[in-house]
């Protein structure tokens, strides 16, 4: 299963959908006093749509995406008018100044802020969406500065398998600190996966949870393919998962069952179905070569895609974001 020119068309027109949709939205909005009731596109004028913030900045992640990667797109020039119209100096400046407020500084902490960082990091490397890329600086140096004092204060890590999960947020800052050149943000998320992660044995997988749309253990494993080189890695991974070849954790290789779409948190679990794709294809290419583990690897993602793949529109609850988990699936990020 591959993203293909017809699957990449539907999934832009799903995003271009939901994108500029204000209603219904979910604030993450720390209210200061009795008047402090903005509306989202008051304070967020870019990413106000898609349900909350955080989605909305993946939904341009995975327009950006798709543009770049399939450049014969129908709606080609409605993603280019979309940048044009929302990215502007004057709204990015709006975008960040909401986090100079000292209590709105952890907003969409971490998972908003992986996904504002990886959104910059792909517009850079847009052959016609790159002056996005410098026009976002500003938002994403103040969530880069915001994520460098943060790090030294994380003692520990979150584990769970939501927009709290360390792992999934720093995978993705990774790759701007890389892009950017940032090493001081790149050298604190890799100390963190060693202080965190390097001596963790026998993952038991105890997953998933009711509302989870990463899977803890394989998202653990994927930030350390991305963080180690590939012998350290294969090292590491015999301790963490030292019976993965029998397919055990049984749990990691069977799709969660979503008994409904209708119901947000439920609904997760289609994304966890999707995003365990991502990460067992990552840690596969960190592996290398084994080809035992990859059939059996290869199955369980076939089938973790038939349960999840065909049922992205079918309730707003999962169209406002589980496109881009998807395109996690089918391509990467």
């Amino acid at each position: 299963m591959k993203l293909d020119p017809t699957t990449a068309e539907n999934f832009a027109r799903i995003a271009l959908g939901h994108v500029c949709r204000p209603f219904p939205y979910f604030p993450g909005h720390c209210l200061l006093n009795e008047e402090d009731r903005p509306l989202p596109q008051d304070v967020h004028p870019i990413f106000y749509g898609s349900f909350d913030w955080h989605s909305c900045v993946h939904g341009y992640w995975l327009l950006a995406t798709l543009s770049r990667s399939f450049p014969d797109l129908e709606v080609q020039s409605d993603i280019i008018a979309l940048f044009r119209k929302h990215v502007t100096p004057e709204n990015v400046e709006i975008e960040r100044n909401y986090f100079e407020t000292p209590l709105r500084r952890s907003f969409e902490r971490p998972y908003g802020w992986g996904w504002l960082l990886k959104l910059r990091a792909e517009l850079h490397e847009h052959p016609y969406l790159s002056e996005y890329a410098d026009i976002l600086a500003p938002l994403s140096e103040k969530i880069a500065s915001l994520y460098r004092d943060f790090l030294p204060l994380a003692v520990y890590p979150i584990r769970v398998g939501t927009h709290f999960n360390s792992a999934f947020s720093l995978r993705l800052t990774l790759d701007y600190a890389d892009v950017f050149h940032d090493e001081e943000l790149g050298n604190l998320a890799r100390d963190r996966a060693h202080d965190w992660f390097l001596n963790d044995r026998a993952c038991q997988a105890w997953e998933p949870c009711g509302d989870e749309f990463l899977s803890s253990a394989l998202m653990e494993a994927a930030f350390m393919a991305r963080v180690l080189e590939r012998g350290a890695f294969r090292v590491w991974f015999d301790h963490f998962l030292p019976h993965v070849a029998e397919g055990k954790p049984e749990t990691l290789f069977i799709p969660a069952t979503v008994s409904t779409r209708a119901d947000g948190k439920i609904a997760h679990l289609d994304g966890l179905n999707l995003s365990r794709v991502w990460c067992w294809r990552e840690i596969l290419a960190a592996l290398g070569p084994e080809e035992a583990l990859e059939k059996r690897i290869e199955a369980a993602c076939v089938a973790h895609l038939a349960e999840s793949l065909p049922h992205i529109k079918d309730d707003y609850m999962g169209e406002h974001w589980l496109a881009t988990f998807a395109v996690l699936a089918l391509r990467g990020a």
